[in-house]
């Protein structure tokens, strides 16, 4: 389905967990029930130097440092966003549910659960709380986040893209809309 429909690019058809020179990756591709997905190495890290409040009406992008890396460190008790490298298309037909890994989970590395609506696409946004006490390391191009496709025997009365959804073909971060 994946490939009939296009809707994942660049699609992994096996999983990978090897990369060049044969270092070990946290893994990616093409799961027994889904897909694993890899951040980008462009990352928003929250920070709290102008005591802002957030506040998901009226956002102030000021509150995040910029950080263009293989790696990023999450502070304590923080958050960062990054995006997927994998573009996604879903079907009418097909309600797609976003876990995070359990190899970041058993680190305190939490990924917000969010699902993809019938018809949207673009990039993920994706969502990590550092819970611990401690800084957290997320790996660019490395697998972060699994996606598990549901599908229906029929289509949706109404998808996503029929609300005209405001997340539609976000491409890279994108910072909450009110």
């Amino acid at each position: 389905m994946a490939i009939n429909h296009e809707m994942i690019k660049p699609f992994e058809l096996e999983q990978v967990r090897l990369g060049k020179n044969e270092e070990k990756l946290i893994s990616y591709g093409t799961s027994s029930y889904g897909y694993d997905v890899r951040c980008s190495n462009e990352f928003k890290v929250f920070t709290n130097i102008n005591s802002a409040t957030v506040d998901p009406k009226r956002f102030d992008e000021d509150s995040f440092v910029d950080i263009q890396s293989e790696v990023c460190v999450i502070p304590p008790n923080s958050f960062a966003l990054a995006s997927t490298i994998e573009y996604f298309k879903i079907p009418r037909n097909v309600l797609t549910i976003c876990l995070g890994k359990s190899t970041y989970a058993r680190c305190g590395i939490i990924v917000n659960v969010t699902p993809l609506e019938p018809e949207w696409e673009g990039h993920v946004t994706l969502e990590f709380s550092n819970t611990t006490s401690l800084p957290a390391k997320i790996y660019a191009n490395e697998g972060v986040a699994q996606m598990l496709f549901l599908e229906s025997d029929e289509e949706c009365e109404i998808s996503y893209k029929d609300r005209g959804g405001k997340y539609q073909g976000q491409r890279g971060v994108t910072l909450p809309k009110a």
